[in-house]
Parts: C-alpha cells; structure tokens; sequence
C-alpha cells in the first residue's frame, strides 16, 4: 500500500482551524504565504509518497551495526537522505540566518506530518536534528552557531540528544556523565548515554551530539547539569572535518518498532576523553534542553497521529478489497467489501474521526507557537505562550496513546491478517508504541498538565479553552446541529468539574489529583478535539455554498463531526466521574498486595 498524503484535510486545519493566513502576517514570516505554503504541500506530499514511502518496509528490518563502532541505515535511507537534503527539507523552520528557510512552526509541522506518516523512522533524524538546531541557537556563543549551525540547517550534519543514561532515565538528577576543563575552552567528555535516537549513521559527514554532562566542581541535582556540543568529528578552522572524536557507539538496541531508527548506546571518553564544547552558561544545561521541549513533544504528538493516519489508510484500503460474508439484513447472499459491515463502519469512523480531532489540535497548538514567538503586543505573546504550555501535553500525550488504539483497531479491521507481518499493518501498530513513551511518558505529560499547566495558574488558560468549547456549542445549537452542541456543552461542563477537581486537591492532596491526572489528559483531549470538530462543522456548512468547493470534503467534515460529538465525546463523563469520585480507590490498597 502506498501512502497518499491526505492533502485536503491537511489544507482545511492548516487555513481554516489554525488560520495560516494570520499566521503568514506576523513579524519575519511576510514572506510565508497560503500559496507558498500550498506549493511546499504539493512537493512535500510527492517526497512522502514517492521517495519515503516506498522504503518503509525495508527500514523494519532495521540498521546494522559493526563491530568498529559504525552503523549503516537501511537500504534506501541514506539515498533518500540526500534527496531529502537537496531538495531543502531540512531546513524548512531552521533559522534563516543560517541557512534554514525560517518558515513559521506551523507550515512545518504539516510538511513533518507528511514524513512521519510515510516513513516514522526516516522521519526522527530530521525531527533529531531541528531540535538540536533550536537548542544551539537559542543558547550557543556565536562562535559555536557559525561552526554547526549552517550544516546542520542544510541536512550536511545531523544532530541527537544525549539525556538519558542506564541509571537515571526520566530523573536526569541522576545524571553521572562528566565535563573536564581542558584549559582551551574546550572539555573532555566522559560517560555512557542510553536511548540516542540516530545516534550513529552513515548518512551524513558528522553527527553533533548535544550531551549533558556535569563539571567537576557542579552542584548535585538538576541545578549541575550543564550542556555540551560534542561532535562525531573534530571540525577544523576552516569548517573542514577534522580526526574522529572519542565518541562510540557500542551497540543498538533491539526494539519493538521503529527499527528504521537506529537507537545507539553512546559511549563518551573510552580512550580519554571527547572533546566537547559548553553551551551557554556552565550548570544551565536542562534548561537550555527545555528550550526545544514543546517543539519535541508537539512533534512527538504529530507522530502519532501521522502514524496513525498511515494505519487508519491501510485499513481503508483493505476494508474496501476484502469481500466477507453478506451484507446485514440483506437477502443477498453475495459477500460484500467488509466496509459495508456496520462495526467495521464504526472502527473506521472511529479512527477517522480522532485523527482529523488530532491534527486539528495539534495544528492550532502549532499556531499557538509561532504566535507566543512573534506577536507584536506582548499581552497576545503572553496569552499565547501560556496556550502552548497547556496544549502541549495534551497533544503529547493525547495523539499517542490513541495512536496505540488506533493502529490496534486498523490491526482489528485486517482480521487475522491484520497479524500477519506480510500485510504490513502489523508495522503501524508497533511503530506507534514508542510515541507515548520517549520525550516524556504519558505518566509525565499529565503530571506536567496538572501541575505546572493547571495548578500553577490556578486553572486559568484551562478555564479560557472551556469557554471557548462553550461558545462554539452555542454557534452549533444556533446553526440547528442539536446534538453536536448538546455534547459539546455536556463535555465541557464536565471538564469544568474536574479542573475544579485539581485545583481544591493538588496543593493539600496532590496524589488524589495524580490519580487521575491521565485520565484528565486523555479527557481534555477528547472535549478540546470535539471542539475542533465543532469549529470544522461550522466552518464547512459555511462553505458549502460557495463556489467551487470540494462538497463532498465539507459534507463530510460535518458526518465525521457528528460522529465524533456521538461517539467519542460521551467518554467524557466517564473519565470525570474517575477523576473526580475514584482517586481514592487507585491508591488504597497496600503495596503488599499487588
């Protein structure tokens, strides 16, 4: 099955729910257009489809590591790597000072859906590698942006991040690797890094690795950890490729999915020490790696639902050519395409439905950013800054766990095929578990939602998003879609009551609050995806009578909000009655007796 970009839909969130064309007239994007933006769509979607696409199969058998410390991508990756370089892809939102094109997040984050819904795992190096860029950018000396900063934009180099290491994963308190003052502004770099995505290839000429390590003489905890630069190759004066760094990748780790993604155990100063360089100010180091956290996580979040569209497609295709008993209630005895089987209907509505919620969402968080980065009137910088930091979790956390149900359900729709590796399904569902785990567990997105997102502002851009689903089921009774408006009010006014919830218990009983801080994840998702859904209906009935309009696309977009409203918008009041009425039950029973 080949992918194909679902260019329509990607269109409508992108000018409809998050109004590109706004977007396109804040300070440094003039130059961003609809047209512009259409005119990359169409060629990203041919890269996707045609060159990404087509190798996915051969990237789930995985790369290949060598005794001397080297790791070869799957057939057809580095090829398609170069591609992916010489047309520019790379450098779609990296800094256009050097070398990057500059492009708003949210005109990215389209093109990004497109690669990791093709190809997921091709799609990490470029995700790796934008991230460094942004970490490096925001905190490097100048001198150290002149150096990587260019090749890394252009796709020449690529870049990881190097956090986790075998004794200290989510609490990088625990962090042992160590930084030693060489006395030439440059430090040795020593240690062993667990879980680095692409941290060995031969794609590219170089790798730049961003390592935290701690000094000598740096304070325990988070507050001594600082962040280094430390490159697979010395770069010499002239930007030339100098001798290898003592930098080694020891062996790859044997993975569930994703295997096109090389996932490499690092290890630093084997025969001395790595040279590496400081970023920023020494002990600063989690800091500055935070600085690329909500756009890891958005794009973590895209992943999901990307893969996700990827399965919900396959089991299209499948549902449309399998002929399997006759139709119900008909005296036909003929088989019929299982897409007429009302529970198959109903899986592949379900799946439609989240997905078009989730790259709703995502697309708006997306605009959110770039308007918190380039807002003229600072109040609108603020507000949006603080949308960011509450949808980022949500859409985290949110578009991965359901990619797992998602891809399980186009898994379903197969039947016992859908078991069967040949068919190739199999694959999406294994692709998808790692997105609700790396840059942050589930587990930690709703603490996060909860905490520093809810709590700490005593509930207020969580408040300010319900009246907004509020005034959008206002529009719906008004414009006579009686149920959709109906749930959507049921809904928030349920989230209303969890928030609540959160506020009167996270100071005095905040495990009562993380009892339920998933499931307040997962419910925050549904009713902010129902009220993108709700958005999308109004939307397209106002389109429907204007010239030249795809009718078939909006008299959809309206069935497939109805179905979400119907469907999937219910859960809410179940997931509310365990927030707020069941916390107690997760954690009365003893220990002993589990």
């Amino acid at each position: 099955m080949i992918y194909k970009a679902p260019s329509k839909d990607i269109r409508f969130a992108l000018n409809e729910l998050a109004e590109l064309p706004a977007i396109c007239t804040l300070p440094g994007y003039e130059d961003c257009s609809v047209e512009l933006t259409d005119a990359i769509l169409e060629e990203g979607a041919k890269f996707a489809e045609n060159v990404l696409a087509p190798i996915n199969r051969n990237g789930d058998k995985g790369a290949k590591w060598s005794p001397d410390f080297s790791v070869t991508a799957a057939e057809g990756f580095k090829d398609a790597w170069q591609q992916y370089v010489e047309a520019g892809w790379v450098g779609l939102r990296a800094p256009a000072d050097y070398g990057g094109q500059g492009l708003p997040a949210l005109v990215a984050i389209a093109a990004e859906e497109m690669w990791c819904a093709a190809n997921l795992a091709f799609s990490l190096a470029p995700l790796l590698t934008l991230g460094a860029v942004e970490a490096i950018n925001h905190h490097a000396s100048d001198e150290l942006k002149a150096v990587y900063l260019p090749r890394m934009s252009s796709g020449e180099w690529t870049g990881t991040m190097n956090l986790t290491e075998p004794q200290a994963g989510s609490d990088l308190a625990q962090v042992r690797s160590k930084a030693v003052p060489v006395g030439d502004g440059s430090y040795k770099i020593s240690g062993q890094k667990i879980f680095i995505t692409w941290g060995e290839h031969d794609m590219a000429d170089n790798i730049v690795h961003l390592v935290l390590a701690r000094l000598p003489d740096a304070p325990a905890g988070v507050k001594g950890i600082s962040l280094f630069i430390v490159p697979k190759y010395l770069v010499n004066t002239d930007g030339s490729l100098g001798a290898r760094n003592d930098v080694r990748c020891v062996s790859l780790e044997h993975k569930l999915g994703i295997h096109g993604s090389p996932t490499a155990v690092m290890s630093f100063g084997d025969e001395g020490g790595a040279i590496g360089y400081l970023v920023g100010e020494a002990n600063k180091g989690l800091g500055y790696m935070f600085t690329m956290m909500n756009h890891a996580r958005l794009g973590v979040g895209v992943e999901g639902m990307a893969v996700s569209e990827r399965a919900y497609q396959k089991a299209v295709e499948y549902a449309r050519e399998r002929v399997q008993s006759r139709a119900v209630g008909s005296p036909d005895p003929a088989g019929v395409p299982i897409i007429r089987h009302p529970d198959v209907r109903r899986m592949l509505m379900t799946m439609k439905a989240q997905i078009e919620a989730q790259r709703a969402l995502a697309y708006y968080a997306a605009a959110a950013l770039d308007r918190a980065a380039r807002h003229p009137v600072a109040s609108e910088a603020a507000r949006n800054q603080a949308l960011v930091n509450f949808l980022i979790p949500i859409v985290k956390g949110w578009n991965t766990e359901q990619a797992n149900e998602i891809t399980s359900l186009a898994v379903q729709v197969h039947g016992g095929m859908g078991f069967i590796e040949e068919t190739g399904v199999a694959q999406y569902y294994r692709d998808a578990r790692i997105t609700a785990i790396y840059e942050g567990t589930t587990g930690i997105q709703a603490l996060d939602l909860i905490g520093r997102k809810t709590a700490a502002e005593d509930g207020a851009t969580a408040r300010w998003l319900l009246e907004e689903v509020r005034v959008t089921a206002g529009k719906l009774a008004a414009a006579g879609y009686a149920s959709m408006a109906a749930n959507l009010e049921a809904a928030a006014k349920e989230a209303e009551r969890c928030v609540a919830f959160i506020l009167n218990t996270f100071g005095d009983k905040p495990a009562l609050a993380a009892a339920g801080s998933v499931p307040f994840l997962k419910l925050m998702g549904i009713v902010l995806g129902g009220w993108m859904m709700g958005r999308a209906a109004l939307i397209a009935r106002a389109q429907q009578g204007d010239e030249g309009v795809d009718i078939e696309f909006l008299a959809a977009k309206i069935v497939t909000a109805r179905f979400y409203t119907e469907h999937l918008l219910p859960q809410v009041a179940g997931l509310a009655a365990a927030i707020v009425e069941g916390a107690d039950s997760v954690l009365e029973l003893d220990e002993s007796l589990f």
